[in-house]
């Protein structure tokens, strides 16, 4: 068994989601399991050199997980031919420069969603990845959640029958600052300016959901909310939040199927998770958490009278299911790290390109486009609108 070096370039890994799911329980924990498998029994080890702004947070974060390389010179970093790959997690209003600039360096490239802040420049990004002819991707996260997982392979015993509906919620309540409580979410999210908003955020990532679970999204129909004007930041002083913080969308999915989604971080959460999925269909339906899944089929179904002059006596949540965890599930963002890595280097099979990132920030400026004019959008093809460039 031979074990190759991988290269890798990782910016942004200052911020939470960088940090913690990136570098901590994907790249550490590769390098702790000795690598990823390829199909011919070799492993790979990533060697990542991670790059940002502040060099004395970098290097501590490195010495923290016994990482050896730090810089605050990115273009020094593209210029080493020895790390063949760039990753992104930083801001996604720097999102579209800093991957073209990989791109052009001859970087594989693989990132965070949103590709972009607009569609423009998110097909730009994608187009340039294939014509420079490397390898590229963009996290899918939640399709990999044990959750959505269940999901699926209940979908694909034909459990649900026919689909008919898709319901979403997803959020909690973000404070706000000023009262002892400090916000959760840097303060970047809150403002247009800065490339915040819940809409860009979030529908990115129902884009891959729906597509890939239900059906292809072709109309929608979106309005969003800044419920929270004002909030306090980082300095400990209020700014204009000034971006949406809840979006109420509605989606028209190939096959008539239905799928209606909350986002907010305005939301007090009295559900299983912090996000829900529930699909119904004409056979069974299934709500699914992050991790667990719990069904009720047709044969199972109860039949509930309404009275409202009577206290229900029907204990709802106790008529399902639960899917059990016939395997083992390994962090989502972890083991498709692991498949993008045996594209790169074993030209493993692999979907989730930057063209589908394009999708994500599509339908997110359609929704905003939908608040805006207060209407439904079609949804065309991203195909054609890159023939039409």
């Amino acid at each position: 068994m031979a074990v190759q070096r991988l290269g890798l370039i990782m910016h942004g890994i200052t911020g939470r989601m960088g940090y913690n799911q990136h570098l901590v329980r994907s790249i550490c924990a590769i390098r702790d399991q000795g690598g990823v498998a390829l199909p011919n029994g070799d492993r790979v080890m990533p060697d990542p050199i991670l790059v940002g702004r502040n060099g004395e947070k970098i290097a501590e974060i490195a010495k923290k997980h016994g990482i050896s390389r730090t810089s605050t010179d990115l273009d020094g970093a593209l210029a080493n031919p020895e790390d063949t790959v760039f990753f992104d997690a930083g801001s996604t209003v720097m999102r579209a420069g800093l991957l073209t600039r990989a791109i052009e360096a001859g970087k594989h490239v693989y990132s965070e969603k949103p590709i972009a802040e607009t569609i423009e420049e998110a097909l730009a990004v994608a187009q340039l990845a294939r014509a420079r002819g490397v390898k590229n991707g963009v996290v899918q996260d939640k399709l990999y959640l044990p959750g959505l997982r269940k999901i699926k392979m209940l979908n694909e015993a034909g459990f649900f029958g026919r689909i008919l509906s898709v319901r979403g919620e997803f959020g909690y309540w973000v404070f706000e600052g000023d009262w002892g409580q400090p916000a959760q979410r840097p303060s970047w999210n809150y403002r247009k300016g800065d490339g915040g908003g819940i809409i860009l955020d979030m529908l990115c990532h129902w884009r891959y959901v729906l597509d890939n679970l239900f059906g292809e999204v072709k109309a929608v129909s979106c309005l969003g909310a800044t419920h929270i004007p004002t909030r306090i930041g980082e300095d400990g002083k209020p700014y204009t939040a000034d971006a949406d913080d809840a979006a109420y969308a509605t989606f028209e999915l190939e096959g008539g199927i239905i799928a209606q989604i909350n986002s907010s971080w305005a939301v007090r959460v009295k559900r299983d998770d912090l996000v829900t999925f529930q699909v119904d269909g004409t056979h069974g339906s299934a709500v699914a958490g992050l991790t667990r899944c719990f069904t009720q089929h047709r044969v199972n179904t109860p039949r509930p009278v309404w009275n409202p002059d009577q206290p229900q006596t029907m204990q709802f949540a106790e008529q399902w299911d639960e899917v059990p965890d016939n395997q083992t599930y390994d962090n989502g963002f972890k083991a498709q790290w692991e498949d993008f890595i045996r594209h790169v280097v074993a030209d493993t099979p692999w979907k989730f390109d930057l063209m589908q990132g394009v999708k994500g920030v599509q339908l997110a400026e359609l929704g905003l486009k939908s608040w805006a004019e207060r209407r439904w959008l079609d949804v065309p093809p991203v195909e054609t609108l890159a023939q039409a460039r």
